[in-house]
């Protein structure tokens, strides 16, 4: 009788960490090399929220909570979904997790069966698939493209739905690829959603507030309120608050889900630390000046990378409109050599290869399900930017 679970044979470690843990490991041996792989702002978590953390350990909010959130957090959700995204919504609709992707694989857990299954846009978050597949059901795939930035049609979204599909998972702006979805892209998807009842909106919204120039966020239950009874709209504090360590995430949807969202929880992690759900409440109603600050830094960082990356002869790096990453193809460097005589086959060997020459890492795209691109997160100093985007030109230049 073998001692693991078959499941495991079905999913592989997130390769966005193995990456960053092999940048963390070659500079602890004392290699100098430049981390482009963490999603992970390299701003410090505002002084307000922190001082609400430092108040509830001081007011004793040490203990349990309700398993799925505190009611003071569950308000101030229903709040900030009315707010920001004109959503109306009551704390019973609402679930708070360990990190948006406690809720996601929660709900995926609550609702998947064997055959059902579960549409991921490609390029994808690399978590989507295998958790899709930890729960049981079926990851199937729509791919983007260079030319469209990345986002599917509605022609291809109708196409890709069969009797089958129970959820579209829906992340915008995108990991990996920083791309947004406008109102008009928005609502042609939604238009192709009215038409097959079965299938359900999972919304990674997680990069909200993490939008750049003309672009205006909106959200798919926002678009089209015919859709609202089978949306479970899902975000978290890390990204914008820089809350990342904190792991809080929450989500809002039909109340029976909720309730087997919470069900799940409570026979697993039970509810989300009492420190972290007291400083999530001051970051949702607290100021808000301190993201538009930090986003101008993000732009400066992507128009600083985008512009780099551009010069490089075989490299296209369209420019994303939110998140903090770009998604450059490759294509024009496949099948050139390194000096060392490593032939570039895939972005799985490009991304080996800049490691090992020039020390950046980066994440190669088959991790995301779209090649041949590697995803570049600017989410650090413009000083370490410039250094790994000009070795990254030298690597290129050297191949041949």
């Amino acid at each position: 009788m073998p001692f693991l679970s078959d499941t495991l044979s079905r999913v592989k470690p997130s390769p966005t960490i193995a990456v960053t843990n092999k940048a963390r490991e070659l500079k602890a041996a004392g290699k100098d090399v430049i981390g482009l792989g963490a999603g992970e702002p390299d701003f410090d978590t505002p002084q307000n929220i922190k001082d609400a953390a430092i108040a509830a350990i001081n007011e004793g909010k040490t203990k349990y909570t309700a398993v799925d959130g505190t009611p003071e957090l569950k308000e101030a959700i229903c709040a900030k979904l009315k707010r920001d995204n004109n959503l109306t919504y009551t704390p019973d609709q609402v679930t708070v997790g360990t990190g948006g992707k406690q809720v996601l694989y929660n709900a995926l857990m609550a609702t998947l069966n064997p055959g059902d299954e579960v549409l991921i846009p490609a390029p994808y978050w690399v978590s989507y698939p295998d958790m899709v597949l930890l729960a049981g059901g079926t990851p199937t795939f729509v791919e983007g493209a260079l030319e469209t930035q990345f986002k599917i049609t509605p022609e291809q979204l109708d196409a890709a739905i069969t009797p089958k599909t129970k959820w579209l998972i829906f992340n915008s702006p995108s990991n990996p690829t920083g791309a947004g979805y406008s109102a008009d892209e928005l609502k042609a998807l939604t238009d192709v959603l009215k038409k097959h009842p079965q299938v359900w909106i999972m919304t990674d919204d997680m990069y909200e507030h993490l939008a750049y120039d003309d672009f205006k966020f909106c959200t798919p239950a926002e678009i089209e309120p015919e859709l609202y009874d089978r949306t479970l709209t899902v975000n978290g504090v890390s990204k914008a608050y820089a809350m990342t360590g904190w792991r809080i995430g929450y989500a809002a949807g039909p109340k029976d889900l909720i309730k087997a969202i919470g069900k799940i929880q409570s026979q697993s992690t039970s509810n989300p630390c009492s420190i972290s759900q007291a400083a999530a409440v001051e970051a949702l109603n607290g100021p808000q000046d301190f993201i538009a600050s930090n986003n101008e830094v993000f732009v400066r960082r992507r128009n600083l990378v985008c512009e780099m990356l551009n010069a490089i002869d075989g490299i296209t790096c369209p420019v994303p409109e939110g998140a903090f990453y770009v998604y450059p193809s490759i294509a024009g460097l496949i099948g050139k050599t390194t000096p060392a005589g490593v032939k570039i086959e895939d972005d799985e060997t490009f991304a080996t290869a800049l490691l090992e020459d020039k020390g950046v890492a980066v994440v190669f795209g088959a991790a995301f399900g779209l090649s041949p691109n590697f995803r570049v997160s600017y989410a650090t100093s413009d000083e370490a930017l410039k250094d790994a985007c000009t070795r990254i030109q030298e690597f290129c230049a050297s191949l041949s």
